[in-house]
């Protein structure tokens, strides 16, 4: 039986549920959907020039084993080039080169030196760069770094970024030089050059090597098990070279100090940092103007636990304006993070900018120098190398300042008024649903 009190704790329940749905509902649409963001950045650029990609093929002795699916690896990956050759895209330029793949005596000194191009890039006649695949015949040693040096020479340097896909089944039988170490020499020459590389053999030492060759370049490392897979993976690196970098990131070297800074417009930058350093930039902005910046670095080489990656701007006195930062403990891919900032209207510090920005246009008469100053507590493990340093990528835009949040339609205003009229309007939804509830248990004990 219901007690004569349970009417008003209901109808008391109302209320407050009442008022806490109406101020929730309410407070809600005091944020307004947000828009597309002022000052996009434009689309990307048409290519100047077509994608170019270069495939090395391992022709060492080792390719005759026959242990996928019952074929040898040289049979699985010719089978597999030939496919993706029938679907080249019309408008990449393809190339083949060798290696180990001509030499066939026991002299080491002479079969480290054993890489051809079996194929020139360039617009490719099919039936002839097929009729090239299936000449060749395991033979020799294994020199993956020279093949690699070959093969960003075969491709030539230009403003998109070119692609070298590495297939092997083994490590570099020939160090020196180790292909880790010409995967950093090419990175660090700025050509926007990216290798890929795919694994037919499974052992540890050729994956962590193939792995190490990928990273330095921010490539992909594929273990191959089947030639269908084989077939996918290469076509599907194929095919990203259209997309890969339309225009590529332009090499940069910060400075020490922001007096000494390059000054960036908006665009993709690329820097190499040593450990534990910090890189510096400058960048112009305009009062009512909002400056937007992401960095990524990328430890190609085996670190140390615990590491960090911050990205600070500052005024050109030092003065700290906004920071972002992102840290971790195990290995990573990838460190990155990103800051934004706005200028005042009324900034009085806006100054005219005393150097030419390094690319783009657009006058800088009356911006403020802000100085994006980009550190890491990376370091190496033992017995890995320093130099050259760390790939650094940096994102710059400027745009119009975000406009703050607008208030509550209707001209409501905020504070004083707008909690005024939340408190009345959850006030007359709880009498609502009060009066109601007690409404329903009357019914409820007349029936």
């Amino acid at each position: 039986m219901i007690t004569p009190t349970t009417p008003r704790r209901t109808a008391r329940a109302a209320a407050l549920l009442g008022a806490l749905t109406i101020v929730v509902a309410t407070g809600l649409g005091t944020f307004p959907a947000q828009a597309d963001e002022p000052g996009a950045p434009p689309a990307a650029t048409t290519p100047t020039e077509a994608p170019k990609v270069d495939l090395i093929l391992d022709g060492s002795g080792s390719m005759r084993t026959i242990d996928i699916q019952g074929k040898s690896r040289m049979e699985v990956a010719q089978q597999s080039i030939k496919e993706v050759i029938d679907a080249l895209p019309e408008e990449t330029e393809f190339g083949i080169r060798t290696l180990g793949a001509t030499y066939p005596g026991n002299d080491q000194k002479e079969g480290c030196k054993d890489t051809q191009q079996l194929y020139p890039v360039g617009k490719t006649n099919k039936v002839e760069a097929k009729t090239a695949v299936a000449t060749v015949r395991p033979t020799g040693w294994t020199p993956i770094g020279i093949a690699l040096r070959a093969a960003a020479q075969d491709l030539g340097t230009g403003p998109t970024t070119r692609r070298i896909v590495l297939i092997t089944d083994g490590e570099d039988t020939c160090a020196p030089p180790d292909p880790c170490d010409v995967a950093r020499e090419l990175a660090s020459q700025g050509i926007h050059l990216v290798v890929d590389t795919l694994g037919l053999a499974h052992d540890d030492k050729t994956r962590q090597q193939l792995i190490c060759i990928a990273n330095a370049t921010g490539g992909t490392f594929t273990d191959v098990r089947s030639q269908d897979q084989l077939t996918k993976r290469v076509k599907q690196l194929v095919e990203r070279a259209q997309d890969t970098h339309t225009v590529a990131p332009a090499q940069v070297a910060g400075a020490d100090t922001c007096a000494d800074a390059p000054v960036l417009t908006p665009g993709v930058y690329t820097d190499r940092e040593k450990f534990s350093e910090h890189r510096v930039y400058r960048v112009p902005v305009k009062a009512g103007e909002e400056l937007r910046a992401s960095v990524s670095v990328t430890p190609d080489r085996a670190v140390a636990r615990d590491y960090g990656v911050l990205l600070q701007a500052t005024d050109s006195g030092g003065q700290e304006l906004v920071r972002g930062s992102d840290a971790g403990s195990g290995r990573t891919d990838v460190a990155s993070t990103g800051v934004r900032w706005s200028a005042a209207e009324d900034d009085s510090d806006a100054a005219p900018a005393s150097a030419s920005p390094s690319k783009g246009s657009g006058s800088t008469a009356g911006a403020r120098t802000v100085c994006l100053v980009v550190s890491n507590s990376f370091a190496p493990q033992a017995a890995v190398q320093a130099d050259p340093g760390l790939p650094l990528e940096l994102t710059v835009d400027v745009a119009a300042a975000s406009p703050a949040p607008d208030g509550p339609a209707m001209g409501l205003g905020r504070g004083w008024i707008l909690l005024g009229v939340l408190t009345l309007a959850g006030l007359l939804a709880g009498l609502v649903f009060g009066w109601l509830a007690r409404w329903r248990i009357s019914v409820w004990r007349e029936n």
